[in-house]
């Protein structure tokens, strides 16, 4: 996996645009990888929804959910699908709308600092073994491509937004991924 600095695109991504990102205070300042998870409607995995929900174009007849939705302008740098099909739908030096209110540490607006990461899956459904291969890896790319990430800058939405968001949710399993930076990683994790 190879990410261009110049674009903030990733090589081995299929590339959805969407329209809901805007420019970061300061592109040097990215430190903090956001993982999410997301199903539409909630629970079902494939099909079209996340793509349309990204770029605007969500049909708020297509299922009853949709109709709470589909006004919202919101993105993610990156989804993994159930599959391990990695889409980009915002160039990484670009800030996605993905964390809304939020916190790490002692900084607000995690958007202007972080990259945002979308895993297909629900809180209470084990994730599938090649997503988080997927997610080591892109984790790992994006540390050599951003100097001020690292492998112990990672945060769920749950953990930047506590009481507001519950994913990626108590199925995901943090020490696999753990596990396999540490596997595949040149850091410590």
């Amino acid at each position: 996996m190879k990410i261009d600095k110049t674009t903030g695109l990733l090589d081995e991504a299929r590339q959805v645009d969407s329209p809901n990102y805007d420019d970061r205070p300061d592109e040097a300042d990215i430190d903090l990888i956001v993982v999410h998870g997301i199903s539409l409607p909630p629970g079902h995995y494939g099909g079209p929804w996340i793509d349309a929900l990204f770029t605007n174009s969500l049909d708020a007849g297509g299922h009853p959910y949709f109709m709470e939705i589909h006004q919202l302008e919101v993105s993610s740098h990156l989804l993994i699908r159930r599959n391990g099909e990695i889409v980009q739908y915002v160039p990484f030096h670009k800030r996605a709308w993905h964390a809304g209110k939020s916190s790490y540490g002692n900084r607000e607006r995690c958007n202007d600092f972080s990259i945002g990461i979308e895993l297909e899956g629900s809180d209470d459904e084990e994730y599938e073994p090649v997503q988080y291969q997927q997610l080591a890896e892109l984790i790992l790319a994006l540390c050599d491509a951003y100097p001020k990430l690292s492998t112990q800058r990672i945060a769920g939405h749950c953990d930047i937004a506590p009481g507001r968001k519950t994913d990626p949710g108590p199925a995901f399993d943090w020490e696999m991924l753990y596990n396999l930076l540490a596997t595949n990683s040149r850091q410590p994790v």
